[in-house]
């Protein structure tokens, strides 16, 4: 009886085994990463409306500070008179007027720069 017992063995060893591996091949594999490709795209620049819009919004704020240092410097001026101090009231209205043609200058011509850029996209864009 031994001798059936020890030739029974490896018998049910493959017997057992074989659809224990069969079991695991059909198990989900685990999941690979798979690498996705990130296309890098290209960032749209400004149209040539917009390039135009953002000149005229630049000599806007050009305008605007302009008039606003103007009138700080004319109101410090004042202010200045009042109290008897015209040395400082003339320095102040100078200082003003400075600052105001300084940001009228800038904006402006930025403002015409940027237009003229986008006036220019949009012939290319016709041609």
């Amino acid at each position: 009886m031994r001798l059936k017992s020890l030739s029974l063995t490896p018998l049910l060893i493959v017997g057992l085994g074989v659809p224990a591996l069969a079991r695991q091949d059909q198990q989900p594999a685990p999941e690979t990463t798979t690498q996705q490709r990130t296309v890098k795209q290209r960032k749209h620049g400004r149209s040539a409306g917009g390039d135009v819009a953002s000149g005229a919004g630049d000599i806007g704020k050009g305008a605007a500070g302009a008039a606003g240092h103007a009138a700080a410097g004319a109101g410090k001026g004042a202010v200045d008179a009042v109290t008897l101090h015209p040395i400082d009231a003339a320095t102040d209205v100078g200082k003003g007027a400075v600052y105001a043609g300084k940001d009228a200058t800038v904006g402006t011509t930025k403002g015409a720069g940027k237009i003229l850029k986008g006036i220019g996209r949009g012939i290319k864009h016709i041609f």
